[in-house]
């Protein structure tokens, strides 16, 4: 719930909590993403394009502004803040940190800094669990040999919910340009009770082995250029957006969560609509697949490209706060908002 009517107030989520809140509810972040979807597709959001702040000096580093409005049952404006530092990874931290805040929709007051590197990984791993579900149910079957080309803190979590989703896997192949991150992601597999664990030294021999395949790089540019890695029509969830040559992306029916935000910003898809004027080769969004506007075909590769939408981080983090509140555990910043009368 939003404060109520009166002195505004401000609380600070930390990430400890974030995550107690969000363990083990992977099936209603599904849920919610898709319901968030819904309202985006509906008109019920607002969703202006992200904002990037780039260095000269460093260019592979950036930070993103994701403001956002989400209308309904969430109810709610503000913006995500997310850095991405590739370098961080040779430091054994990972690449991405965050922070949400959260505005009231009446006053336009900020209510709420909640820690966002889960919040974002959580609603990253919904909507790649909610599209592989809704693609490989109209496709059928089910695959079964899964194949992850990055396997930082997002192929974790996007594992955890494809489990959540109903997967089960015979095979999962791991391969990553960083050797300490196939021993991490392959322990945590085997922990959570996945043994069938296969690291490929070879990126294109995972590729094609996999009849799912998840891109969680930090790729800037396309690195797969073989269309006929793909001949076996696999689903590809391209996460990190910009791994695939436009060839690969004109050889495979094409899935978006948001057509025009996945065309900018330098994404496989934005390069092939550079290179043929037009962007024919994208078949719709989530939503149409849902409803049975687009029917993703067996016999060609499927890609799903999720823009990443700030609307999603939005929702998630206002699953968090309400929890939070209801529980009558938030942390007041005492005295945050001091300046609140118009004369002193």
């Amino acid at each position: 719930m939003t404060p109520a009517a009166g002195r505004p107030t401000f609380s600070v989520i930390s990430g400890a909590q974030v995550r107690t809140v969000l363990d083990g509810t992977a099936k209603d972040l599904i849920d919610l993403v898709e319901r968030t979807y819904r309202t985006h597709a509906a008109g019920g959001t607002v969703n202006p394009d992200s904002y990037f702040l780039r260095f000269p000096d460093r260019p592979a580093e950036r930070i993103i502004a994701l403001p956002a409005s989400v209308g309904g049952d969430v109810d709610v404006h503000g913006i995500k803040w997310i850095s991405s530092f590739p370098g961080n990874v040779a430091d054994g931290l990972p690449r991405a940190s965050a922070v949400v805040i959260l505005n009231d929709t009446r006053t336009g007051y900020p209510f709420a800094c909640l820690e966002s590197s889960i919040i974002s990984a959580s609603r990253t791993a919904a909507s790649a669990a909610l599209a592989a579900a809704a693609i490989a149910d109209r496709r059928g079957p089910r695959p079964t040999r899964v194949g992850y080309v990055g396997t930082g803190l997002i192929a974790r979590y996007v594992h955890t919910y494809l489990r959540a989703a109903g997967f089960s896997f015979e095979e999962i192949g791991l391969h990553d340009k960083q050797p300490a991150a196939h021993e991490g992601f392959a322990g945590f597999l085997r922990r959570t009770g996945d043994s069938a664990v296969r690291q490929y030294e070879s990126s294109e021999d995972l590729l094609r082995a996999s009849d799912l395949i998840v891109f969680a790089t930090v790729a800037g540019e396309p690195h797969v250029h073989d269309r006929a890695l793909f001949d076996h029509a696999p689903l590809v969830l391209h996460l990190s957006l910009r791994d695939l040559a436009p060839a690969v992306i004109r050889g495979a029916v094409n899935v978006v969560d948001d057509v025009e935000h996945c065309l900018k910003a330098g994404t496989s898809l934005h390069l092939t609509q550079e290179q043929d004027g037009n962007r024919d080769f994208v078949a719709g969004t989530l939503v149409e697949v849902l409803d049975g506007v687009v029917e993703p075909v067996a016999s060609r590769p499927v890609i799903f490209s999720p823009f990443g939408l700030g609307v999603l981080d939005l929702a998630v983090a206002r699953f968090v706060y309400d929890r939070i509140a209801a529980a009558g555990e938030l942390t007041a910043v005492p005295d945050f908002f001091v300046e609140l009368s118009r004369h002193g």
